[in-house]
């Protein structure tokens, strides 16, 4: 009995653990989204200006690791089915974070506006068949500089 207080104290505690982890990243995506709204993204491949001077590439990239709670309720809702609302926040922070960065990148560069924004997805399995480590979310496009 002592062993089952132990594991549901522990489950608990890396519960509430991982909520406040989450939580403190998604506030520190929200003050940087604030610091780079001066830089336009366009999915278009033409850029909305004329005759920029120079053109580079900016990328950026983040892993996301899956915790064990995450994964647990994903193998829950993948036997009923329907969508996998706790790999959702992961891809939400991971395309928000590679945002970020790869904002930071044109920002470095002297650069206020990218075009062509693309994103690349990439799962990086578990150590057991099936299963999910994390994420990985390449965010790239091409930085117009005057």
């Amino acid at each position: 009995m002592l062993d089952l207080a132990i594991f549901a104290t522990l489950v608990v505690i890396g519960y509430i653990v991982g909520r406040i982890l989450e939580a403190r990243h998604y506030k520190s995506i929200r003050a940087r989204e604030q610091d780079y709204g001066d830089i336009m993204l366009f999915a278009s491949r033409f850029p909305p200006t004329l005759n920029p001077l120079r053109q580079d590439l900016v990328a950026g990239s983040v892993v996301v690791s899956a915790d064990y709670f995450k994964t647990a309720v994903a193998r829950l809702q993948g036997i009923v089915g329907g969508r996998l609302k706790s790999y959702e926040t992961l891809l939400d922070r991971a395309r928000r974070e590679a945002i970020l960065r790869m904002k930071e990148e044109a920002r470095g560069r002297g650069s206020r506006m990218i075009v062509n924004v693309k994103f690349q997805t990439f799962s990086i399995p578990g150590r057991k068949p099936g299963s999910l480590a994390g994420v990985e979310m390449l965010a790239y496009g091409t930085a117009l500089l005057d």
